[in-house]
């Protein structure tokens, strides 16, 4: 029978309960259980996919094409686990649902309720999410609940789980709170009162927590966690301190050494083997003992959050990890680049420019692509940063003077990125995608796979096919590709049934490392083995960063990691 851990957060957001859930989840599969995460979200969007990632941080792409939360993201960097579309579903898609069988007539005409129809329709969620009643029940499920206890958009969630809860039986769910301990400087002391307030909210709910995760800038004394039980009611071994660390690969063993783990085997009642740690202590081996560094320059327009890219730079962090060097990523706002400015970027090792949607910033980043092609320095284009280099390159070597894509420039004489008018989806029905069309439902989304041109940089990546998940509405317009090839633009994979464009690349003989990729690598890319495309944009790096008469990054004789 599947066990469920329900996480909530208190007092403040964005203290870390996506890590933590994500912390508990490898801790708990270290010791052998089968473990999934699903996230619950309270905004009314159906699915994140067009919100703004200054609103929300980065979307995070399943392979099956979900629009997900970014958590889903920490979620798969710290789980075998794979996601889903079911592992994350919020408000909106819940009142969707229930309004889509009040209209068929599912209530018999009874009147639809928050009490019992929308609970009852996210405990239904919770479990598919599990699931439960099919071959990928796991023996734990962790459902992590957005946002923060007693705010009035989480209600009906906390209801919800607490009601299943009740359902389950004794045994078989266990609660922990994420809250938080303000430091008063004036005052010299850690402060309790907002941890037993959060605390004192969700009792009222009718939810007592098994454990609580004390986030602080510093450990918790002693002295402070028998206060925090004396007034919440939580064991003091339950009363577990996380103060701020340095990297997010801590936070593990950081939890198991408190006893977090054996806490929620006894409340569930699993019989399993300790927890082997030592994976995550090899990689927090390697991430404090780098061998050298190596600059890049991100290129974008959401730099002032960088959650926008949250699963951009863990790849590239995992890239460092596996070539043993420190990654120091710079956020270049796209909007201050132009051919006067654009030298400051001959201070980095290499250039990388993110996906995004919309004009804003565009001729920035066709900027950094022209100086990234022109001075030889290691360019790393994903998906949107793909297409900036292809309009780049039509430009300024294929004739193409006024080349751009429809999206930026709709009467563009030379649009050499477009909207393709059919999409056939993969059940074979077609998609009309113009201008018009519903934002988030007309993007080619989720895992597809390419057939990858030999003897291209591309192919000693990749190997002869490629399988990656898309998040986009634009293509490379089919019609440009000759002349593109003709110009010296090296078009190195196509996917397989519509001969659409996926990899751009310069050929090594004119210069050492650049790649445009239409979809988002990111999105694989894990703690252990790094991702491919990534790895070899970090040694071209490194490799940058010694011609230029710095200290060459050499290996560590570092332990190994575990696949």
């Amino acid at each position: 029978m599947t066990k469920f851990v329900f996480v909530t957060g208190g007092v403040v957001s964005s203290l870390g309960k996506g890590i933590a859930a994500a912390s508990l989840a490898a801790i708990l599969e270290s010791r052998g259980l089968k473990v999934t995460l699903i996230k619950l979200d309270p905004y009314i969007n159906v699915d994140p996919g067009t919100m703004s990632p200054f609103q929300h941080g980065e979307v995070f792409v399943t392979d099956d094409g979900a629009e997900t939360d970014l958590d889903l993201g920490h979620y798969e960097r710290f789980i075998e686990t794979r996601m889903r579309q079911a592992n994350n579903f919020t408000t909106g898609r819940i009142y969707q649902s229930v309004l889509e069988k009040e209209r068929r007539g599912d209530y018999l005409g009874k009147t639809v309720q928050v009490i019992p129809h929308v609970t009852n329709e996210i405990q239904e969620y919770v479990k598919r999410g599990a699931g439960i009643g099919t071959p990928d029940a796991v023996d734990v499920a962790i459902a992590e609940i957005g946002g923060t206890v007693g705010d009035i958009e989480s209600l009906p969630f906390l209801e919800a789980v607490r009601q299943l809860s009740l359902k389950l039986g004794p045994n078989n769910s266990a609660f922990v709170h994420l809250t938080y301990l303000p430091f008063i400087a004036t005052a010299g002391e850690l402060k309790t009162k907002p941890t037993q307030h959060t605390v004192q909210k969700l009792r009222e709910i009718g939810i007592q927590p098994d454990a609580l995760l004390c986030r602080a800038d510093r450990t918790i004394p002693e002295e402070e966690k028998a206060k925090i039980s004396l007034f919440t009611n939580v064991p003091e071994w339950g009363v577990i301190s996380m103060p701020d660390v340095d990297t997010i690969y801590k936070v593990p063993r950081l939890l198991h050494e408190q006893g977090l783990d054996g806490l929620i085997c006894d409340k569930l009642r699993l019989n399993t083997p300790p927890a082997n740690l030592k994976r995550w202590d090899d990689l927090v081996w390697r991430t404090e003992h780098p061998q050298g560094k190596v600059r890049i320059a991100m290129v974008g327009k959401y730099v002032d959050l960088s959650d926008s890219y949250k699963s951009v730079n863990e790849a590239l962090r995992h890239a460092g990890l596996v070539n043993h060097v420190q990654v120091e990523i710079t956020y270049v706002d796209s909007e201050t680049l132009n051919p006067e400015s654009v030298s400051q970027l001959a201070a980095f090792d290499g250039i990388l420019v993110p996906g995004g949607f919309g004009s804003r910033g565009v001729e920035g980043k066709i900027c950094a692509a022209r100086f990234a092609r022109e001075h030889a320095t290691p360019y790393l284009g994903i998906c949107l940063g793909m297409q900036v280099a292809t309009i780049e390159y039509a430009r300024h070597k294929a004739g193409l003077a006024k080349a751009n894509s429809t999206e930026f420039d709709p009467q563009t004489p030379e649009p050499v990125i477009a909207l393709i008018e059919e999409w056939k989806d993969k059940d074979g029905s077609i998609q009309k995608r113009d201008a018009h069309s519903d934002l988030g439902g007309t993007m080619r989304l989720g895992a597809q796979t390419s057939d990858v041109r030999p003897g291209t940089l591309a192919h000693q990546i990749y190997g002869d096919t490629v399988t990656e998940r898309h998040r986009h509405r634009y293509e490379a317009n089919v019609q440009y590709l000759d002349q593109l090839r003709e110009a010296g633009l090296v078009i190195s994979a196509l996917t397989q049934r519509e001969q659409l464009t996926e990899i751009v690349e310069l050929p090594q003989s004119v210069h050492p490392w650049f790649i445009g990729v239409q979809f988002h690598p990111e999105f694989k890319s894990t703690p252990w083995a790094g991702h491919p495309l990534f790895n070899s944009f970090i040694k071209a790096a490194m490799r940058h960063h010694a011609q230029d008469g710095q200290v060459t990054a050499t290996a560590a004789k570092a332990p190994a990691i575990k696949a």
